[in-house]
């Protein structure tokens, strides 16, 4: 698989829990009663991916900088 392949995958599947959140929430506003309830995983599943994205890049961008911090330190 190709370069070029691989980083169009990534950004169809970047696109993916946004996209969930948006169709579970297009599907809630057409239905009525109970049948709303059957949109809640989608919206709910959509939800908790990009949290957990959003709360792993926080991560990985505090530790990123933990390490640059240490290294400068241990430079001077």
């Amino acid at each position: 698989m190709s370069r070029q392949t691989r980083t169009r995958i990534h950004i169809v599947l970047s696109l993916a829990a946004p996209l969930m959140v948006l169709l579970g929430v297009s599907a809630m506003l057409q239905r009525e009663g109970p049948d709303r309830w059957q949109t809640l995983p989608a919206i709910l599943v959509g939800s908790g991916l990009v949290i957990h994205a959003v709360v792993g890049r926080r991560h990985r961008r505090h530790q990123l900088l933990i390490a640059l911090r240490t290294t400068r330190s241990q430079e001077d």
